[in-house]
């Protein structure tokens, strides 16, 4: 047979078939039989009539997980949830957002529970892509039309189901972990009668023009340790501290919670766990649990689709090296090429991994220390990964400090103590809490001491004193013993230990450091004489307090024995007063320091300190009444820049009472004297510089009163 002519005469491609029986086509055709006998099967579904009624449902349809008996809290978030579905008619949208673990499907389920018989269906879709919302339609459309099961192919039940919805009201659909809003926007256009609730963790600005939003945190800590009680059912110790180190996260607490219970052990003796092995108990959960439900993985999902975007996965270590809130973004949006980093940082807030402030970024403890425990098996966290995160951590709290130093003149005490410095100082500390001490560095030693400083000069304490401690180690360490930096940050160490009032301490390493000198360069180098004299005032601080408070220090002896005769020489060079009694005179030279910073001619009026220092120049000018003026509002500024009891702020309250008192207005000058005293009494202690803020606002000797 050929089909030569009908090819031709078609305008086709000319065809032919060889063969008995053969056939040729050009064009489609739909059935051909060549044999003698032809047999034909067809199958056909035959539709009861009401399975293609889109009637109303007769009875409850609902599809939920299994509500949670250990739910615990959320009263507002529930409230807001009624208020946001109880308008009537036209299609309501809302969206709950928030980190993966916050706890957005739990909620979910213990509202959508709690509908009534007035709303149906109620059913639960899980959604993160397009895949599984078309299978959780076609289960729908099951549901819905049960004559049609095992009936009609997915895409038709899909089809109907949407068809069913756009028809009728009064439903609820729960669409779970939706991952782009895009992927139910079609179903939106179509169901516009009805109710859904969306969860994810895309934030609020992807559902701008769909729906609204509510944003879940983590649960306050009386409802986590009431979490955490409930599923441990066990011994409590330790389950504060716990709930608070794992940032009050609800998957954190429960995973470690059902771990307490199956090991039979107590909260605080998983602490010490997770300290010693972190990435083993963030990867363990429940017996029979999902294995992606861990705190290991639950956010590598969300990493992976970021993937495309470059330095994400490095912002984020660098950032969980520093402290969770606050997060100045001048860190790490660097003026070369800010984009790159800009772009990470908003990608990463889409997806709630980090939350944005003014100018500030946050990330939730337990993100943090996820992602700083190493894990071979997620690209996200090998070792070069947290190594590296860890290594530019530092170095961006160099590079910030740096630029300070190129804008800010040293005599800018808002410069040198403001709270931008302030906050850097508290993101060194937690850094320092948390780099390893066998990996430091010398960056990491002169980072530490100088955080210890500035922390000194705001806020004398055993903060500063750990970190200048362990900048001292992290230098030993890095450099060997003697190394000029490792000098300094003796140095720095000894004196905060003068600041905070631990005198022997302070004796301590002095004597070490000029011992050291004398080792290395002889009698006469100048920084033999240096230490020489840090350590003659050191002991002359020593026999203050001895006097005063009847102290004695271990390392005194050892502190003359090492001065010898060159003692005198040593105070002489520093003007140290010896064994003389001392003098409200004697007392402003506690300010010298402070005072010294105000030198410029150009004064600063938001500077506190370059303002007290017009003051005591108008009161020795005679011009007591602008003198008191301005100490006033020198106070008034370093209250707002540094804070009440800063040491700088002590200091110029201390000053404006002598000033006072220099006008004649003492009663004033009284009322003010006793908040000061105690204030740095509190704040000081016993230290040099407290004791000299008392002695000013305690005025003269009455043997040198007027």
């Amino acid at each position: 047979m050929s089909g030569g002519s009908a090819g031709e005469a078609s305008g086709g491609r000319s065809v032919e078939a060889s063969g008995e029986r053969a056939v040729a086509a050009g064009r489609d055709i739909r059935q051909v039989a060549t044999g003698d006998f032809v047999t034909q099967v067809e199958r056909a579904t035959v539709l009861p009539a009401e399975a293609l009624a889109p009637g109303a449902v007769t009875g409850p349809v609902r599809y939920l997980p299994r509500r949670t008996v250990q739910f615990v809290g959320r009263e507002r978030e529930l409230a807001l949830l009624e208020e946001a579905f109880e308008a009537p008619g036209g299609v309501v949208v809302h969206a709950v957002h928030g980190l993966g673990g916050v706890g957005k499907s739990t909620l979910a389920v213990e509202w959508a529970a709690g509908r009534g018989v007035d709303v149906n269906p109620v059913w639960w879709i899980a959604a993160e892509s397009p895949a599984q919302l078309d299978a959780g339609l076609a289960d729908l459309g099951r549901a819905l039309t049960p004559a049609l099961a095992g009936t009609l192919p997915e895409a038709a039940l899909r089809e109907r189901t949407l068809q069913w919805l756009s028809a009728h009201g009064g439903w609820l659909l729960v669409l779970d972990n939706v991952d782009d809003p895009a992927d139910i926007e079609p179903l939106l256009a179509r169901a516009a009668n009805g109710r859904f609730l969306v969860t994810t963790r895309r934030g609020a600005t992807s559902w701008r023009g769909i729906g609204r939003t509510l944003d879940l945190d983590v649960l306050r800590l009386d409802e986590a340790v009431e979490l955490f009680t409930r599923i441990h059912a066990g011994p409590a110790d330790g389950v504060e501290e716990l709930c608070a180190e794992l940032g009050c996260l609800p998957l954190a607490i429960d995973q470690a919670a059902a771990y307490c219970r199956e090991a039979g052990i107590t909260p605080r003796t998983y602490l010490g766990l997770l300290a010693r092995r972190p990435a083993t108990l963030y990867a363990t959960g429940p017996e029979g649990g999902d294995a992606q439900r861990t705190l290991a993985r639950v956010w590598r999902v969300t990493l992976d689709r970021l993937a495309d975007t470059p330095r994400v996965a490095m912002l984020l270590q660098i950032l969980s090296w520093w402290g969770s809130e606050g997060i100045p973004r001048e860190y790490v949006e660097l003026p070369g090429d800010p984009l790159d980093a800009t772009e990470a940082i908003r990608r990463l807030a889409a997806h709630s991994m980090i939350t944005l402030g003014d100018g500030t970024i946050s990330v939730h403890r337990l993100v943090q220390a996820v992602t700083r425990t190493t894990d071979p098996g997620d690209p996200h966290r090998v070792e070069a990964q947290t190594a590296g995160g860890r290594r530019v951590a530092v170095q961006l709290l160099n590079l910030a400090a740096s630029r300070w130093d190129q804008a800010v003149d040293e005599r800018d005490m808002r410069g040198l103590l403001g709270p931008g410095r302030r906050v850097w100082a508290t993101h060194v500390e937690a850094l320092a809490a948390r780099y390893p001490a066998e990996r430091d560095t010398a960056d990491t030693a002169m980072l530490f001491a100088r955080a210890g400083m500035l922390l000194a000069l705001s806020e004398p304490g055993p903060r500063a004193v750990a970190l200048c401690e362990r900048a001292l180690g992290a230098a030993l360490h890095a450099n060997g013993p003697d190394d000029e930096e490792t000098r300094i940050a003796r140095e720095a160490l000894a004196e905060v230990c003068l600041m905070t009032g631990n005198v022997d301490r302070a004796l301590e390493l002095r004597i070490r450091t000029l011992a050291d000198c004398e080792r290395l360069f002889g009698p006469d180098h100048q920084d033999t004489v240096g230490a020489r004299s840090n350590l003659a005032g050191t002991l002359a601080e020593a026999d203050e307090q001895t006097r005063a408070l009847g102290a004695t220090f271990a390392h005194a002896r050892e502190a003359e024995r090492a001065l010898g005769e060159d003692r005198s020489r040593a105070d002489d060079a520093r003007g140290v007063p010896r064994a003389t009694p001392t003098t409200n005179s004697s007392a402003d030279g506690a300010g010298h320091a402070v005072w010294s910073l105000s030198g410029s001619p150009d004064h600063d009026p938001e500077d506190p300190v370059q303002v007290l220092a017009l003051a005591r120049t108008a009161a020795e000018e005679g011009d007591s009444q602008r003198a008191v003026a301005l100490a006033e509002a020198a106070v008034a500024l370093s209250r707002r820049q540094l804070g009440v009891t800063s040491p700088v702020t002590l200091l110029v309250r201390a000053y404006q009472v002598v000033l006072l008192r220099g006008a004649g207005e003492d009663e004033r000058a009284e009322e003010l004297a006793a908040g000061v005293s105690d204030d740095a009494l509190r704040s000081l202690g016993n230290s040099k510089l407290g004791r000299n803020v008392r002695r000013l606002v305690a005025g003269p000797p009455p043997d040198e009163a007027p």
